[in-house]
């Protein structure tokens, strides 16, 4: 039975097509591998890339790419709405079909020690494939972002798992790649009918699993933990469109599915005279995360109508046109 990884690298360039095409041309043209979705904003001025295929390669298309974009993309002269640490962001490996997570876990460190000892880019490893469990959580090796870059080096414990260890000419355009190996995330952005970012974050300290820290009665620090199980969470201001969203990674969509994250969100923001008015999936989504909401929402039976139900209940089509056949993994892939 053949096996099958997904790849979904975030690339720092979302507005310059000529750009973006040039990462994408070279993960075309590697064999075994099929394209599924292509997604940019150029208000995070980011693109989210998601293609799969046999392991050896789909992560050669994954090398390929990061290669290109530390060509084409200088993280110097980078401005955008999302954090960012590299002109390849992140890259985590997920297991689709007839694969482990141990078999992503040494995909993803393979291609890092390629990625620091070729292409001379500092590499963190996250999630599965972290060898240190302080960098198990992206945003944490996050923190500091490319700017931070330079202190970050002088710091020992984050001395990176391959590649340099200083800010050179190199760094400075690449900045830094963070390649891991994780289970199905949704990328999932709920929209908000306000310009006030901080109204943005004070709900996405809410649901976050995370929460957030607070003084007590003591003057002591605390953290009171977030609404949502395996949901990360932050407020997003959107330029173009001239609102702002919460912007979430499910973690495990089994234990918080969008519906229930999209129905929390818009129950905290009644509580600040906020309306949400729609949502957005960033890449794809499992067919099944659909039909829960689905089911939620309608007491229609067949599969088509529950999506279509789920689609129109999330508001998935309010900035772009939510197109099944283009966002649903099994139906990219042809398996179900």
């Amino acid at each position: 039975m053949n096996k099958i990884i997904e790849c979904v690298p975030n690339f720092s360039e979302g507005r310059d097509a000529r750009k973006i095409a040039k990462i994408v041309g070279e993960i075309e043209k590697v064999k075994d591998v099929t394209l599924l979705n292509v997604e940019s904003d150029a208000d995070y001025n980011r693109t989210v890339v998601t293609f799969a295929g046999k392991p050896e390669a789909v992560k050669d298309a994954a090398f390929y790419a990061i290669e290109m974009a530390a060509e084409v993309i200088d993280m110097s002269r980078h401005k955008g709405a999302h954090p960012r640490i590299g002109a390849t962001d992140v890259c985590p490996f997920v297991p689709v079909s007839n694969v482990t997570m141990n078999e992503c876990v040494l995909i993803a460190r393979t291609l890092g020690k390629e990625v620091g000892e070729w292409l001379g880019i500092p590499v963190y490893l996250y999630g599965a494939a972290a060898i240190l469990p302080e960098r198990y959580i992206l945003p944490d090796i996050r923190k500091g972002e490319y700017e931070g870059l330079p202190e970050k080096f002088k710091d020992e414990k984050w001395r990176p798992d391959y590649g340099p260890n200083e800010f050179n000419e190199n760094v400075r355009r690449t900045g830094a790649t963070v390649i891991g190996a994780r289970e199905f995330l949704i990328a999932y952005n709920v929209n908000l009918d306000t310009q006030d970012i901080q109204i943005a974050n004070k709900i996405s300290g809410i649901v976050r699993a995370s929460g957030v820290v607070q003084i007590n009665e003591k003057g002591e620090k605390v953290r009171v933990p977030g609404l949502l199980k395996f949901v990360q969470a932050m407020g997003v201001y959107l330029k173009e469109h001239n609102i702002t969203q919460v912007s979430m990674n499910l973690q495990n969509y089994k234990v918080t599915p969008p519906h229930v994250a999209f129905e929390e969100v818009k129950k905290q923001a009644g509580k600040f005279g906020v309306h949400v008015t729609g949502s957005e999936v960033v890449g794809l989504i499992p067919k099944e995360a659909l039909l829960a909401a689905g089911r939620y929402y309608s007491k229609e039976l067949s599969e088509k109508q529950l999506i279509a139900a789920a689609v129109e209940k999330l508001g998935l089509s309010q900035l772009n046109k939510f197109i099944p056949e283009k966002k649903v993994i099994e139906y990219m892939l042809g398996v179900d």
